[in-house]
């Protein structure tokens, strides 16, 4: 017989003391890290096909404007404008650029740029329409949103 017994049932847990900071850490971490989306676009965006895109450093310098059916069948079935959170008629255009405006430093409010995504069923008229107003408001730096050429096309 040996002098020494094997121990039997050895049993290795793993420290779970850590866990709840490691949980916590990296909560805070996706918390601070990510950003909520300004505008819920109620408006269809069905975006046109480009084959040369170019994107833009300073998004900051960015208002966009949503062009489409609205998504909701009461609104009606005709394009709508939207800007932020609400429908915009073209003659308030004018008013909402200086309010995006007026949220930029001074200097930087000669460099807004307004995107406009449009989708690509509506109709031309209310495309000028906006481009007229936005002369008005001199805000002449304007971005037409496409998505990149599909591959089978």
């Amino acid at each position: 017989m040996s002098k020494f017994k094997k121990k039997a049932n050895v049993k290795q847990e793993i420290p779970t003391s850590s866990m709840p900071d490691v949980v916590f850490m990296l909560l805070f971490f996706f918390m601070v890290t990510t950003q909520m989306r300004d505008t819920s676009i109620t408006v269809e965006q069905r975006m046109p096909a480009a084959s040369q895109l170019k994107k833009l450093a300073k998004k900051s310098l960015i208002a966009y404007l949503y062009i489409g059916k609205p998504k909701k069948e009461e609104l009606g079935d005709e394009a709508k404008i939207q800007g932020n959170d609400q429908f915009l008629e073209p003659r308030q255009i004018i008013q909402w650029v200086n309010s995006e405006k007026a949220k930029l430093e001074e200097f930087q409010r000669e460099a807004i740029t307004i995107s406009l995504k449009v989708d690509n069923e509506a109709k031309r008229g209310i495309i000028a329409d906006v481009e007229t107003e936005l002369r008005k408001a001199n805000a002449r730096k304007v971005l037409y949103s496409a998505v990149g050429k599909r591959a089978e096309e």
